[in-house]
């Protein structure tokens, strides 16, 4: 019996209704599996069936985005932001993020509702464009919530805002230990490398290995998988071990993480980055060769860009020395056009750093062009004041290069930072003695000894300075202000270098002075029966051979003669089946020689019948014709041989004539 037509209808309206529960069960199970091509492909089923599905339309968006495929996510958003009422404005900035459209993305955010995931998505923006003390403010509101894993960014965050400080007191907020997962101690150990507490960020990037390889384990990775989530601790040991001198090991580990090919692209480009540099200018074309596959030229507004997404990848920092690290290698390696093309393009990839400009100056330092490159360090330190003593320590080096010798020593007194060092004093006077300006080397002495004199640091170098000072005096004929210096240092320290400078010093003036500072040199032992006086009278000290040193060195060597041990004769090993009672006929001794250095070598004699015949197909020639004669062979033989040399005659003349 056939159903009724409300029945119909009804079953009509089921199936859909069925189908769409498979497929949302089908769609769950391709994301628990991570299965984003067939999560999408699910999702557009869905669509089809029932347009407008929230949760269809969230899990296309979402499976495309965790399949990269962030485009299309884009797209999607836009076809469904007219057709539904969901808020795709976290998805949104989250793609544009993802494209590194970082200023589009903060600007989609602002005006919207602050929610945890929200705040967390503008800290990462703001952290990817360089504003660390904007991002770590929105990490402080986070603390309240309770977000997972937290601790890990914030520690990032507050290590790349130059607050490494400032990481305990975040973490002991948080009640956390940097043991607590291998993440934390790691960015937890980078906060002790920015505070130059290496042998520590040692001992804790130890443990973050041994942390991180026991709960991969218990994830039952592979030890592969293992291997790359693990590389980043490999790299920072590596460099740690390069600043504690460990340089073998730090080599060995850098190079491990290259071969193996087990990482991260942006842990294979630091390690890279680090050989290089660990190298040095010893292998310039294999560290060029191997920056070049970091870097392409771009073809927007940046000439040069990061290859394989590095950009998006790398800190500010790590991709500045990637790049200060090829233009250096290309200074050694004398390329200068392309020296020159990457120093003018990295102001504005890098424009908040210094180190471009110092570049410029030092490619045109190069080129001898030592004008130019004061003119950009001078422009660059009226953008950078806080900068200052960089760009004056460069301008001097600059100076000095060229032979200005005094401009130098004027930029290193404007340093008030170091003005006063030992070695800046040392550097200033010696510039200043080599121009003759014998006045302003005494006055930076006398300066300092002032400076340091008023100074109140444990570490104080006022008698290195006085010492120096004094020499100097002395050497150039002041010789009341060099005694008076010695003196008082003979007073106030009791130096024996400072006494017999004042000794030395005073000989000159008053040797009745002198001589009383010399009573107050301690005795040299054994030296008491020795007359001075006889001893300027004799001629010098002779060599006399002592028969009792001769006997000791003959005893010496018979001893060990002695104990030379007596080396154990070991029987010979032939090859098997030799009898050495009937060895045979000896070996040719020139059978490791090649067989045409041999003396039984006889070369192969020529075919001197074979003539050469030339001209068309089927044609013989003269000499050819005659030679095969068997009657005429003997008679032929000569004039053929004379014919040849006459033909040859004419032809060299003529190619003499050709070159008049």
């Amino acid at each position: 019996m056939a159903p009724k037509a409300k029945e119909k209808a009804k079953l009509a309206a089921a199936a859909p209704a069925v189908a769409i529960e498979d497929l949302f069960a089908s769609l769950n199970r391709h994301i628990e599996r991570s299965e984003f091509d067939q999560a999408v492909k699910i999702s557009d089923q869905v669509l089809s069936i029932a347009p407008g599905d929230e949760d269809a339309i969230r899990c296309k968006i979402v499976a495309l985005i965790k399949n990269d495929s962030v485009d299309k996510a884009l797209s999607a958003i836009e076809q469904y932001s007219n057709k539904s009422w969901i808020d795709f404005v976290f998805f949104k900035a989250y793609c544009l993020y993802r494209k590194n459209k970082l200023d589009e993305a903060l600007e989609s955010l602002k005006g919207q509702e602050k929610n945890s995931a929200m705040m967390l998505l503008e800290s990462q923006i703001l952290f990817r464009l360089g504003k660390m003390d904007a991002s770590v403010d929105i990490y402080q509101e986070l603390q309240k919530s309770k977000i997972e894993s937290l601790e890990i960014n914030v520690v990032a965050s507050l290590v790349s805002a130059g607050r490494a400080s400032d990481v305990q007191v975040a973490m002991d907020s948080l009640r956390v230990k940097p043991t607590s997962s291998f993440e934390l101690a790691y960015n937890t150990a980078c906060s002790l490398i920015e505070r130059n507490k290496y042998k520590d960020a040692e001992q804790l990037l130890l443990s973050a290995r041994r942390i991180g390889q026991e709960s991969l384990m218990e994830e039952n990775l592979a030890n592969d998988e293992i291997e790359i989530e693990l590389a980043p601790i490999a790299v920072q040991l590596a460099y740690v071990h390069h600043i504690l001198g460990n340089t073998q090991e730090a080599f060995e580990s850098y190079t491990n993480v290259i071969k193996r090919n087990l990482a991260d692209e942006s842990s294979l480009a630091v390690a890279t980055n680090n050989i290089i540099a660990l190298k040095g200018p010893k292998d310039v074309a294999d560290g060029l060769r191997k920056l070049d596959k970091l870097i392409e030229k771009g073809d927007g507004p940046q000439t040069f860009q990061l290859a394989r997404g590095l950009d998006l990848k790398l800190a500010r920092k790590q991709r500045e020395a990637i790049f200060v690290n090829r233009l250096l290698l290309l200074l050694h390696s004398n390329k200068m056009d392309q020296a020159r093309e990457l120093a003018f393009a990295l102001p504005s990839m890098f424009p908040d750093s210094v180190m471009p400009p110092l570049l410029q100056a030092a490619v045109h330092v190069r080129e001898n062009k030592a004008n130019k490159a004061e003119e950009i360090l001078g422009h660059f330190a009226d953008k950078f004041p806080d900068e200052s003593k960089v760009f004056l320590l460069a301008r001097a080096q600059v100076a000095a290069s060229a032979g200005h010798l005094q401009i130098a020593a004027e930029y290193l007194l404007k340093i008030s930072d170091i003005q006063h060092k030992p070695a800046t004093v040392a550097t200033i006077v010696s510039l200043k003695e080599r121009v003759g300006d014998i006045e302003g080397a005494d006055g930076v002495f006398d300066a300092a000894i002032q400076w340091w004199s008023n100074s109140m640091t444990e570490d104080n170098k006022l008698d290195i300075i006085m010492e120096e000072a004094a020499s100097f005096k002395l050497r150039h004929g002041r010789k009341d202000e060099a005694a008076r210096l010695y003196e008082e240092l003979v007073k106030s320290r009791g130096s024996i270098g400072a006494l017999v400078g004042l000794i030395q010093t005073t000989a000159h003036t008053n040797i009745e002075k002198a001589e009383t500072y010399v009573k107050q040199l301690k005795p040299l032992p054994g030296l008491k029966a020795v007359d001075v006086g006889s001893l300027e009278k004799t001629s010098g000290a002779k060599h006399v051979e002592n028969d009792s040193t001769a006997s000791i060195t003959e005893a010496f060597e018979a001893k060990s003669k002695e104990k030379v041990k007596k080396k154990r004769k070991r029987k010979p090993k032939y090859p098997k089946g030799f009898d050495p009672a009937n060895p045979g006929p000896p070996p040719d001794p020139e059978r490791w020689l090649p067989k045409r250095e041999r003396s039984s070598f006889r070369p192969k004699r020529k075919d001197k019948r074979a003539a050469q015949i030339r001209g068309s197909q089927g044609a013989v020639s003269k000499e050819a014709a005659t030679s095969v004669n068997p009657k005429s062979n003997q008679t032929t033989k000569g004039p053929s041989q004379n014919a040849s040399a006459e033909q040859s005659k004419p032809s060299s003349k003529s190619r003499k004539k050709s070159k008049n």
